[in-house]
């Protein structure tokens, strides 16, 4: 892909993740007061996702904290799947996370481990809790647990199994792991305190029946551990430092710590820290799974979903999604951003990096009736002005144009500056142009405009001074080639997707108008663009060219628009607080 560049994939490095993060957040000063204090001698980080989905924007904030903190401190940052739920899990989302965390410039070096790793040793100590009294094989239904476990308000009671001897235990979760049982008949419980004040705490079910194929173990195994049993060992057993995690988990680490001490196994820590929540978007894995499985998106490489597929896809650099990041900060506090801040950090980089070229996407014929036919001049201009070394382009003009049907009215409004009958107007660096003339189909649309232009204005100024405050951008019409634009919006019209009104569900909220395709003219130098590659067609937006792009189809996404709403934003909340 165009993105995969040397640069992107250096990413998260030490001294980028330095300059950006150090001291910034209480989880690096945590960090930094530990090493200082000697209670850590290295910084060993994991990013551990569930292969049961595709990667989204929450996780880019767990990625670039994961090994960022590690690079800072020349530590290092495993990448582990917790693949324990055999039945959600695809050799296809192990691949597509494997593929984004290292687009967005995490290196896990051939520190690369799954939960299934340590299936043996995970049932090896699930027996050796058994033989300790802390653990214990229970057959009420799900349901019943449920029930027995109580509320906040009121204390659990006692599984009738709860005092089945070591024995029986250790007989019957065997037969489990060998297949003995349909699901749903036994589960392995942890035996804590059915009273605890954390609900979490009331005896949880460390094992469960399932008999399901694994993508990496097949057959081998009928039982598959839970989350909170297998996460904590894991953890263990590669020697992680700090296990940082987002807040949802903060009632877990309680449980966390009991396993470890229990077990009387290495103890990694763990800390909590608020996930990211976006404006317009919605980043529940599950909600996700419904809008591809209901047909709502294209795919979770959709450029309108949130997961870090769809953002590459649409043309989001992996650079501009670390700012984001960074802008964003680490904390304890829920917080909601908005998601004008990111398209800012995606404006902000691309505006310094991408080369320009321009686009007509509403098609409008102008023909310059002075203009010597058969004519063609050509322009040499900057693909970057910011970045004179990217060199130029050449560009046609001739005596037939395509310029956008928004810039001209027949009927101009006050302080329209752009073309209407009898205005002059710049075309961009190339010459005055005065429409003389509005041509009518045989339904009244117009289909061209007849225009004179001043021949001494070439490359957009006249000898005579005269000055015009309008400038179009154009592309010649017998050079330009057809191309699919996909102008993609906000997926959901609402702030808060999951805020519906009484009876509606979040699909409700999903905006109709989220992708127009349309039929545009480029630059001919754009019929090759590699698939990735970032233009920003001028006055128009950001696009890259799409994955199903050929020179025989062009095709292009939109990035993002122009306009900067954040920097409006963070200017106004300068002028409040001043």
């Amino acid at each position: 892909m165009g993105n995969d560049t040397p640069d992107a994939l250096s990413g998260i490095n030490g001294d980028e993740a330095a300059h950006k993060f150090q001291n910034r957040d209480f989880i690096r000063a945590m960090i930094e007061t530990d090493l200082a204090a000697g209670r850590k001698k290295i910084v060993h980080t994991r990013f551990p996702p569930e292969p049961n989905g595709y990667l989204h924007l929450g996780h880019a904030k767990s990625i670039c904290l994961n090994f960022g903190v590690a690079a800072e401190r020349g530590g290092l940052c495993n990448l582990r799947f917790d693949d324990t739920n055999p039945e959600k899990e695809s050799r296809e989302y192990v691949d597509a996370i494997r593929s984004d965390v290292r687009w967005l410039g995490g290196d896990w070096g051939d520190r690369e481990y799954y939960a299934s790793d340590y299936f043996d040793r995970l049932y090896s100590f699930a027996e050796q809790l058994i033989r300790m009294g802390k653990a214990y094989v229970d057959s009420l239904s799900g349901d019943e647990i449920r029930e027995y476990r109580g509320t906040l308000t009121e204390p659990g009671r006692d599984s009738p199994y709860r005092e089945r001897s070591v024995e029986d235990s250790l007989d019957l979760f065997r037969r489990m792991r060998d297949g003995e049982f349909a699901d749903g008949v036994h589960v392995l419980r942890a035996k804590i305190d059915m009273a605890s004040p954390n609900i979490i705490m009331r005896d949880p079910v460390l094992y469960r029946i399932r008999h399901a194929a694994h993508h990496r173990t097949g057959e081998k195994w009928h039982i598959y551990p839970l989350y909170d049993y297998t996460h904590c060992i894991c953890d263990s057993l590669e020697g992680i430092t700090y296990s940082l995690c987002t807040l949802e988990f903060v009632n877990n680490r309680e449980l966390y710590n009991w396993v470890l001490n229990t077990l009387d196994i290495f103890r990694s820590e763990q800390t909590e820290f608020a996930r990211l929540s976006l404006t317009r978007t919605v980043l529940s894995k599950r909600k996700l799974i419904q809008l591809v499985e209901e047909g709502h998106v294209q795919g979770w490489d959709d450029p309108r979903m949130p997961t870090l597929s769809g953002l590459r896809r649409r043309g989001v650099p992996p650079e501009a999604l670390r700012e984001f990041v960074s802008r964003i900060g680490v904390s304890r506090a829920d917080n909601i951003v908005d998601y004008a801040m990111l398209e800012f950090c995606i404006r902000e980089y691309l505006n310094a990096t991408s080369a320009r070229a321009m686009a007509v996407l509403a098609p409008l014929k102008v023909i310059i009736e002075n203009y010597p036919e058969g004519q063609v001049e050509w322009l040499d201009l900057p693909l970057n002005p910011e970045r004179p070394e990217l060199g130029a382009r050449s560009v046609p003009f001739s005596r037939e144009l395509y310029i956008e049907q928004d810039d001209f009215r027949a009927e101009p409004p006050k302080k329209f500056f752009r073309l209407s009958p009898g205005a002059e107007v710049r075309l961009r660096c190339a010459y005055y142009i005065t429409c003389r003339e509005v041509q009518k189909d045989a339904q009244g649309n117009i289909s061209a405009l007849i225009c004179s232009y001043d021949p001494q204005s070439w490359g957009g100024g006249s000898p005579d001074g005269r000055k015009v405050k309008g400038t179009l951008h154009w592309v010649s019409a017998s050079h330009a080639v057809p191309a699919e634009v996909r102008l993609y919006d906000h997926l959901f019209l609402k702030d808060d997707p999951s805020a519906v009104d009484p009876g509606k569900t979040f699909p409700d909220c999903l905006n109709p108008d989220s992708l127009l395709r349309v039929t545009g003219f480029i630059d001919p130098s754009l019929r090759s663009l590699p698939a990735g590659e970032r233009v920003q067609f001028e006055r128009l937006g950001y696009f890259c060219a799409d994955y199903d792009t050929s020179p025989e189809h062009p095709v292009f996404n939109r990035t993002v628009t122009l306009k900067d709403t954040w920097a409006k934003l963070e200017k106004q909340g300068r002028s409040q607080s001043s």
